[in-house]
């Protein structure tokens, strides 16, 4: 008989704004996991957090130490978030097989002579404080095969949302934009399910509206800001310009190298732009780096989007314009909510850990082979 259990999911994206915190209960199946999403929530960083998390994720004095310090805050108020979430439900920590804790990446360089990527988040203050097992550092196995480490996505988008009849994208639109793309002959096997991060999503466009908006929600709500602008088409040429964008996949990206010194230095070499243009010009690169990818390494016909950006109404509309030829919609449709789906993903790899099942696709990340991903933590 099949034995249905608890998993959490915890997952700080890369727009630093919230810590998303899901319960979901995944029963063992022949072919592909059960899963049921309980309760989930979004909880802000305190700000003085968040501000502390954005400045590591850039060269600053004395890392090392702050680095140190945040690593414990981070899982402190984690732990927190978690105990909120089992109150809410009336679930006991004891029935909670494990967290599947992503941390906060503050480094990711897949592709520098010694590869490596960075997440923060101390697995033994989370264990302790919640009395719950943590599975965590799901990234480094995959760089150490030869591998991206990321997007690792695809792999549960495969298993929750793969179609026999249609050619299915799922795009994450978090501070970075990535896609899982799911062929339609291949639904029972992964062996040609891709995917990639292919730019930035909401990171940019986060920080210039905080950045011309003191005392707001910090980022451009429905995207009427940037509706209120107009594309500077020579500021998006240059941006497009960067290599990472005409580099072939298995590639992935962070808020550490679509940073504001990034923006900076392409608006240093232009004449001023009012601020409402660079954001209007955001939001078409965006568009413009999705939709490009889409068309040059998928063959989608349903694209089915997530994360936050999923709400930016300007964004969507901007998408479905630029490719009209495909089927816009988002992934509560499929029956998980396009908040969520993220924090699925990191309590479905500590289920596939606690399994000894892989959680990496090798078409995606690059790696060598599969494996199964993340380090344990007990109580």
């Amino acid at each position: 008989m099949a034995t249905t259990e608890y998993y959490l999911g915890v997952l700080s994206g890369t727009s630093i704004d919230a810590l998303d915190t899901v319960l979901v209960a995944i029963t063992a199946q022949p072919c592909a996991p059960q899963i049921e999403l309980i309760h989930a929530i979004s909880e802000p960083f305190p700000p003085s957090l968040a501000n502390e998390l954005a400045e590591l994720c850039t060269p600053g004095n004395n890392e090392l130490y702050r680095f140190g310090v945040a690593d414990r805050q981070f899982s402190l108020f984690a732990a927190s978030v978690i105990k909120k979430v089992l109150a809410q439900t009336g679930i006991a920590a004891s029935a909670v097989r494990a967290i599947g804790s992503h941390g906060q990446t503050v480094r990711h360089h897949p592709n520098d002579a010694t590869p490596f990527t960075l997440q923060l988040g101390c697995p033994e203050t989370l264990a302790v404080t919640t009395g719950i097992p943590v599975v965590s550092h799901f990234r480094q196995k995959d760089v150490a095969l030869g591998g991206q480490g990321a997007p690792l996505a695809p792999a549960l988008h495969h298993a929750l949302f793969a179609s026999e009849h249609v050619n299915r994208a799922i795009v994450n639109l978090g501070g970075i934009a990535n896609i899982s793309y799911l062929p339609r002959t291949n639904a029972q096997a992964t062996t040609f399910v891709t995917g990639f991060d292919c730019g930035p999503a909401n990171t940019l466009m986060d920080y210039w509206f905080a950045k011309h908006h003191r005392n707001t929600k910090g980022f451009d709500e429905n995207g009427a800001w940037a509706e209120q602008g107009q594309i500077n088409h020579e500021l998006l040429a240059r941006l497009q310009a960067d290599p990472f964008f005409s580099a072939p996949p298995p590639k992935s990206t962070g808020r550490e190298y679509f940073t504001p010194a990034w923006l900076q230095q392409h608006l240093d070499r232009l004449e001023p732009i009012h601020a409402v243009d660079v954001q209007a010009t955001l939001l078409a690169l965006t568009c413009e780096s999705l939709c490009s990818a889409l068309e040059q390494y998928t063959s989608a016909e349903d694209v089915y989007l997530c994360g936050g950006g999923a709400e930016n109404k300007a964004l969507v509309k901007a998408l479905k314009k630029r490719l009209p030829s495909v089927s816009w919609n988002n992934t509560s449709c499929l029956g998980v909510h396009a908040n969520w789906v993220e924090g699925v993903l990191f309590a479905w790899l500590a289920f596939q850990f606690c399994q000894k099942s892989a959680g990496n696709l090798t078409a995606v990340t690059g790696a060598q082979r599969r494996a199964i991903l993340g380090r344990y933590t007990p109580v």
